[in-house]
């Protein structure tokens, strides 16, 4: 099912890395529905991790996932993107999934906002994925993470083709026994390459 990219599942020791950057955001999010407790304010329900450890939305401890099998992760939602069917495309992410897209300024945090952005943004340009380089850490039997920097093909309103080099962090949770996308963030390269 996977596409075999060789040596660009990095082995490397950016688990420690990833793992902190979890933290973090698991930290950040807390302390915002802290503060917001304290201000007398609800917090958004999207503001707590999604399924913590031990906690109701089929988390359960198993084997962990192999690298390869979180690299397909990317094959099957590149595969979703060829569709060009924006319900197939969302059906790849959790609820309350977060989507940091490629080619709009508007997170998207809910189904709906994840739908559209597939429907009028992204897939009007037929677009298809190659990777180029991953990073991939397993966390636990149910989360992991790949980032990396991947091609996209878009075809142009003209019919002209255009590749678009972007950097990409996905996050997935096995929810029920199937992996879903929790966060997505996604962006064109900042800096001009150098040949």
């Amino acid at each position: 099912m996977g596409v075999d990219r060789g040596s660009a599942v990095n082995d490397n020791d950016s688990g420690d890395f990833m793992n902190s950057l979890k933290r973090a955001v698991a930290a950040a999010l807390a302390t915002g529905a802290v503060l917001a407790g304290m201000a007398g304010v609800a917090a958004p329900a999207s503001a707590a991790p999604h399924h913590a450890p031990g906690k109701p939305g089929g988390y359960k401890q198993g084997p962990l996932a192999s690298k390869a099998e979180i690299a397909a992760l990317f094959d099957r939602w590149n595969a979703a993107l060829a569709t060009l069917n924006p319900d197939r495309v969302a059906d790849e992410y959790a609820p309350g999934a977060i989507l940091l897209p490629t080619v709009s300024n508007t997170p998207r945090i809910d189904r709906a906002g994840i739908r559209a952005y597939f429907a009028n943004e992204f897939l009007p340009s037929k677009p298809q994925g190659k990777i180029v380089s991953e990073y991939i850490d397993v966390y636990d039997s149910n989360s992991a993470g790949n980032s990396g920097i991947y091609d996209f093909t878009l075809t142009n309103k003209d019919g002209s083709k255009s590749v678009v080099r972007a950097r990409f962090s996905f996050f997935y949770e096995k929810i029920n026994g199937k992996w879903l996308i929790e966060t997505q963030h996604s962006s064109k390269l900042p800096e001009p390459e150098t040949k």
